[in-house]
């Protein structure tokens, strides 16, 4: 199935550990869109060494967040610019209420898909991922085990836990997350644009959303 000509502009949120990337990329692939990751674009503006990358440079190397309006010029040019005439997802923005208000005002959005996914799953998920810091490649000790515990399968190096994934801290970041993100769903939810997909399996969720957005389509292309 094909979306219809540049109707289908879609936000995915939703917060670490919800399994967002993988339904991201069921969504891109079965659905035919172009897929604007946050962090791609930030790494591209970087790696391209143009004047705003190198902005977003220094405050990535001082391990500050870079500025609401940098982030939104980033993202809003990439919309315009390279993705211009394309039916896309954009995944990882906005994450605040500034961003989501600079978005909406100059572009329109067809729906903003939220995975609402219970703070307790998502740490029982993480709090079970290991990774190989080198390679960065990454196991789940329930879900993708290692072949021997704890080591690589290619290297055999020894995994690691990282701090930010231990059960604690991924608490406090979901805090943080849906503290941020609060006014965010609020906000798309006033205009008519959010749609909420709950569950505990990515599957699942997956299964929800591609049917909703397969009614969706099948609606437009009637009327």
């Amino acid at each position: 199935m094909q979306p219809l000509g540049n109707l289908f502009k879609i936000v995915i949120l939703g917060p670490p550990g919800s399994g967002k990337g993988t339904i991201s990329q069921k969504i891109v692939t079965n659905f035919k869109l172009k897929y604007i990751s946050c962090g791609d674009v930030l790494r591209n503006q970087i790696s391209q060494g143009t004047g705003e990358g190198k902005v977003a440079a220094s405050y990535i190397a001082r391990g500050d967040l870079v500025p609401n309006e940098l982030v939104t010029k980033l993202m809003v040019d990439a919309i315009n610019g390279e993705f211009k005439g394309s039916n896309w997802l954009l995944d990882g923005f906005p994450r605040t209420l500034k961003q989501a208000q600079s978005l909406l005002d100059q572009t329109t959005l067809t729906k903003v898909i939220n995975l609402n996914v219970p703070d307790e799953e998502i740490i029982n998920r993480i709090k079970h991922r290991w990774i190989h810091l080198s390679s960065g490649r990454i196991y789940n000790l329930e879900y993708n085990p290692p072949k021997v515990p704890f080591k690589d399968d290619v290297s055999g190096e020894d995994l690691i836990q990282r701090d930010d994934d231990k059960p604690d801290a991924v608490r406090q970041r979901l805090t943080t997350y849906n503290e941020s993100t609060l006014p965010v769903l609020e906000f798309f939810g006033r205009r008519g644009l959010l749609v909420e997909f709950a569950g505990r399996e990515s599957s699942a969720i997956y299964a929800k959303i591609h049917r909703y957005l397969g009614d969706y389509l099948n609606l437009k292309s009637d009327s």
